[in-house]
């Protein structure tokens, strides 16, 4: 399915079943979901449609999410799920991060249709040039504009793992991985993964 205006205008039946791009509300969204099994954010009322995930990028998500789980469950540190899930980060902005971690103390956030933001979230970074500056510019700006505490951007282009923490109302570095090193997680301290295990995949 593409909701694209190229695509909306070539089909008037189909047009009038979804708003005009930029006129988009959280009601038409979270109708939308509903509907489709595809990956779809919302931001500044337009929509867009995510490209299904590959085999290797679903194989990166279940080891970073076994990890997480692995380390937090033990010690009721909190939650941590996997896309398809929605992350509602203000009026009119919904994404669909690969992992979500939400503190026990802000369960209250964690509803049944949709997250209220996260303290924790994960990207692991699609394949294309949009994809990376999606996840490199647009999500960074938009979780740190939602109070989100830590970022993890895992990108198999050059099998780096870049780590960021909140701080103020910003973005900053709390490290670089690469084969070799452990990711650490400052959020939740004493999580650590193992880089060149989180690739590994790659080389099947």
């Amino acid at each position: 399915m593409s909701l694209s205006p190229d695509a909306r205008s070539s089909d008037p039946e189909i047009a009038q079943l979804f708003p005009v791009q930029g006129c988009w509300s959280d009601a038409d969204y979270l109708n939308l979901t509903d509907e489709t099994n595809r990956l779809v954010e919302f931001t500044d009322g337009r929509i867009e449609v995510l490209e299904p995930p590959t085999r290797t990028h679903q194989l990166m998500v279940l080891f970073l999410i076994d990890a997480v789980r692995a380390f937090a469950a033990p010690r009721g540190l909190g939650e941590a799920l996997v896309a398809p899930l929605l992350v509602r980060l203000g009026d009119g902005k919904f994404r669909e991060p690969d992992i979500v971690f939400m503190l026990a103390r802000n369960a209250h956030r964690a509803g049944e249709e949709f997250w209220i933001g996260a303290d924790l979230v994960m990207e692991v970074v699609s394949r294309g040039k949009k994809s990376c500056e999606r996840d490199r510019e647009e999500k960074r700006r938009d979780y740190a504009e939602a109070g989100i505490a830590e970022y993890w951007i895992v990108d198999p282009a050059d099998r780096s793992v870049t780590v960021l923490r909140l701080k103020d109302s910003h973005y900053v570095v709390h490290g670089t991985f690469a084969a070799g090193d452990q990711a650490t997680s400052l959020l939740l301290e004493g999580l650590s993964i193992t880089v060149a295990d989180l690739f590994a995949v790659l080389d099947d």
